[in-house]
């Protein structure tokens, strides 16, 4: 039987690779049963995340055009296909990643990428936080293990992963130093754990961060083009660009402090399924236990993508956003 979903496509309509967020079309398609090891999911609410615009816009490449952006969902298992074992119809599952396609009012599913939602979280929450909070939890505990007396570097503070970063930074006992574009974001930055707020409009960052670490640097820098401001040994993560793609970082810029440079991306913290529950897991108990304070502060429904890609990219969100079916 084929089913009719409703789903955001994005068409290959424009002229250039840089797609504007008004190719985004809501349309009907259908959808199958799912197969072997598939879920079909209804969803109830849908995270949008900053990689969503980078495949719109085609900085990152879809495997097909046209296709449905998403990759950040949480839904009431509806049916399943052969052989699954690990959820039943009637779970309220999140997933977050892989495959691409969670703009949609249902979707089919690798059920081994569900993990179940505790049933005290709103699912609004694990929505907006999965993808972002999984990425926050490899960032601090994985590609450089952020201990008690470190002193961290956050770009973009007030921003979906850059909120959870600070939080988390903050509770595992880092100095937790923060930039944003406005006072408004710079009160919100404070509030999740930054004891020093950069407006980088009005200041210069470098010189603001030797002044507060007193010439020594950071350990670790959350985003691209910060060097300068990392002590000898340091990490530079580069986990986005929403400020655009990062320059080129030629090996002789990382010679003089014997700098590290990593370019990590979350399917390869999450590739197995043990590792995407241990993940998860983190997650969520930092949510039930306070340590991720989570503000869900715009709503969309799902037809209106297009608007809250344009607010994403045009700086008029903060902390996150969620699309509803």
């Amino acid at each position: 039987m084929e089913i009719l979903s409703s789903m955001v496509e994005l068409l290959s309509s424009a002229s250039s690779s840089n797609f504007p967020s008004f190719v985004l079309k809501w349309e009907d398609v259908e959808l199958g049963e799912p197969k072997e090891g598939e879920i079909r999911v209804k969803n109830k609410a849908i995270g949008l995340n900053f990689i969503d615009v980078y495949f719109r816009k085609g900085v990152y490449k879809a495997a097909t055009m046209p296709f449905t952006p998403g990759r950040d969902a949480v839904g009431e298992v509806i049916a399943v296909g052969p052989g699954v074992t690990c959820t039943k119809v009637g779970d309220v599952i999140a997933y977050a990643g892989d495959p691409m396609g969670s703009y949609a009012e249902e979707q089919i599913l690798p059920a081994d990428r569900a993990v179940p939602v505790p049933p005290s979280i709103d699912p609004i929450i694990p929505a907006s936080i999965l993808l972002k909070g999984m990425t926050t939890q490899f960032l601090v505990l994985r590609c450089f293990k952020v201990e008690s007396g470190h002193t961290v570097l956050v770009h973009a503070a007030a921003g979906g992963v850059g909120s959870l970063l600070c939080q988390w930074a903050n509770a595992l006992g880092a100095i937790v130093i923060g930039t944003v574009s406005t006072k408004e974001k710079a009160a919100q930055a404070k509030e999740d754990g930054c004891h020093h707020v950069i407006i980088y409009k009005e200041e210069d960052f470098v010189a603001r961060v030797n002044e507060i670490t007193s010439g020594k640097g950071v350990e670790v820098v959350y985003d691209s083009g910060f060097l300068a401001c990392l002590k000898p040994r340091g990490y530079m993560v580069s986990f986005g660009q929403s400020s655009g793609e990062p320059d080129p970082v030629p090996l002789s810029a990382l010679a003089a402090k014997s700098l590290f440079l990593t370019r990590p991306s979350m399917m390869r913290y999450t590739s197995t399924r043990g590792e995407l529950l241990e993940t998860a897991g983190e997650v969520f108990a930092n949510v039930a236990s306070g340590v991720l304070r989570v503000r869900v502060n715009h709503k969309y429904p799902l037809p209106q993508a297009a608007q809250a890609h344009e607010d994403l990219e045009n700086r008029r969100t903060t902390g996150s956003v969620v699309l509803i079916p």
